[in-house]
């Protein structure tokens, strides 16, 4: 054996030609972080809470309104079909996008296509949606505008994801 100490080296990279890792993306993270927030809020005691509850539909409104368009106008026509069509649901933000909530549970959201750079918005529900239809059922829907027909489609889905 040699006097001569062996020396390790420093670990290869396992990524190829030193990518980044395909771990979350700056949009996830940042939601994760807004969810955590809402959890805190929500966990909060006292007349801080009750405030913060009644303050769900300001801040729905003011995530709606930090939009781009024509997410924004999409979204501020969803939140007054959901609020008309089902007023039993509470607004409120879920991962930092418009959500509307039955006894605290999100039912239905509104993810702008700017929230992961996606090329379309999307309107989907929970499971805790009463839209249960046999053993496959639609949890969330594409939306590149709001027409008359789409309008229905959805005041007629709210309103079954509630009852």
């Amino acid at each position: 054996m040699s006097p001569k100490k062996d020396t390790q080296k420093p670990a290869k990279s396992t990524t190829a030609n030193n990518k980044k890792s395909k771990g979350f993306t700056d949009e996830e993270r940042a939601a994760m972080k807004e969810r955590a927030q809402e959890l805190k809020a929500d966990a909060r005691g006292g007349p801080r809470a009750k405030k913060d509850k009644a303050d769900g539909e300001s801040d729905v409104l003011a995530k709606i309104a930090a939009m781009q368009e024509p997410d924004r106008a999409m979204a501020k026509r969803l939140h007054a079909i959901i609020k008309a069509s089902a007023p039993a649901l509470s607004p409120k933000t879920w991962y930092g996008m418009p959500a509307y909530a039955k006894d605290g549970k999100v039912v239905c959201f509104f993810q702008s296509a700017q929230k992961f750079k996606t090329r379309y918005a999307t309107f989907g529900f929970s499971d805790k949606a009463n839209l249960d239809e046999g053993a496959l059922w639609p949890v969330a829907f594409a939306l590149k505008e709001l027409t008359a027909t789409e309008e229905a489609r959805i005041v007629a889905l709210v309103k079954k994801a509630v009852s």
